[in-house]
């Protein structure tokens, strides 16, 4: 097991990070963690932030009771502020909030008020420092990722196929195009770390096709690489079967089918990963307990499909599943951005 203590170049790493976010000499610093955050991280946020000349201050909340029938791992939709007011004013009031919840505020209720008073937020994914350190943002991909999004915004339609068998259209007429490069210096707005990601949030009724999750594919809620094919039938949005005879189906049946909730089957967002220093195989590196994945979705090149909650789409729902696919063609109309897992054109 990889020991979690402070070590100088973690600090470093850290603070390179905060100072790409522009954080700097006096400006207020909120660090917002919970009783179950990860203390190295806490610890490693505070001395980065008063390096940088910050007057750092931190909110720490409970962890939440779990009330989700099975366990809930990586939504991006913390539920530790529980809609407190004084927490939300101090944040928002904050001039950048190092976000160190387990789950994370990209999803969070609270976060639009807490971007509209101003702050910037990094979401510090939960890994082991050295996953972060590994993938230090790059500010070289920040323009990468823009023109992704652009192409993103411009399309009409997303279509997405490979070798498996994959065979699947997106609508991308009313959808909401996100991204991220890994830091944020724009008052008002979030982004996490490890990134480089380019997305699409599809409106209802935007997805249907086939989708075949192949052996090496990932499935991040379960932290496992996929040792035999799944195939997910989608139909208006929801998976409508899952087919394998085998324990990578069954598990994804049974999760799947412990929500009691038609939007656990709904997508939530698709697009590609941007990183080239974010790695397919770095999660046969770590124990579960020191990897939240968060890499593993941006490595380049991968298609990621997910399910679970979509604003865009009017659902809601904690049930979710992050799905990095390899090996895929992902085209925008009749451009193609990732071909057999490769990104092409100015994204590469």
């Amino acid at each position: 097991m990889m020991q979690q203590r402070i070590e100088a170049r973690w600090i470093d790493a850290f603070a390179q990070v905060f100072r790409l976010c522009g954080v700097q000499p006096g400006e207020s610093a909120a660090i917002l963690s919970e009783t179950q955050s990860r203390p190295v991280l806490v610890q490693l946020a505070e001395l980065a932030l008063q390096r940088l000349g910050a007057r750092v201050f931190h909110v720490v909340l409970p962890s939440q009771r779990p009330l989700a029938p099975v366990p809930v791992r990586s939504t991006g939709a913390s539920d530790a502020i529980g809609g407190l007011a004084p927490v939300v004013t101090a944040l928002a009031s904050s001039g950048f909030v190092a976000d160190l919840t387990v789950e994370g505020l990209l999803h969070a209720q609270e976060l639009p008020q807490i971007l509209g008073g101003g702050a910037r937020v990094l979401m510090v994914s939960n890994e082991h420092p050295e996953v972060l350190e590994r993938c230090l943002p790059d500010p070289a991909l920040e323009a990468k990722v823009k023109a992704g999004m652009r192409l993103l915004k411009h399309a009409r339609r997303m279509r997405v196929c490979s070798e498996a068998g994959t065979d699947l259209t997106i609508d991308l007429a009313q959808a909401r195009v996100g991204g991220g490069w890994g830091y944020t210096a724009r008052p008002g707005s979030i982004s996490h770390w490890p990134g480089g990601l380019c997305l699409a949030f599809p409106a209802a009724g935007s997805v249907n096709g086939q989708l075949v999750m192949n052996e090496g594919d990932v499935n991040l809620t379960f932290k496992r690489y996929l040792e035999k094919p799944v195939t997910l039938t989608v139909q208006d949005d929801h998976v409508t079967n899952i087919a394998g005879d085998h324990l990578d189906a069954e598990l994804m049946r049974s999760y799947f089918a412990a929500w009691g909730d038609r939007c656990a089957y709904a997508v939530s967002h698709v697009g590609w990963g941007m990183n080239p220093a974010a790695r397919w195989d770095a999660m046969a590196f770590y124990d579960k307990n020191d990897f939240n994945g968060t890499e593993l979705r941006a490595f380049a090149g991968n298609f990621l499909y997910s399910t679970g909650a979509n604003e865009v789409a009017g659902r809601h729902t904690l049930g979710h599943f992050d799905l990095p696919m390899r090996g895929c063609t992902v085209m925008l109309d009749d451009t193609a951005v990732v071909v057999g897992g490769q990104l092409q054109g100015v994204l590469a």
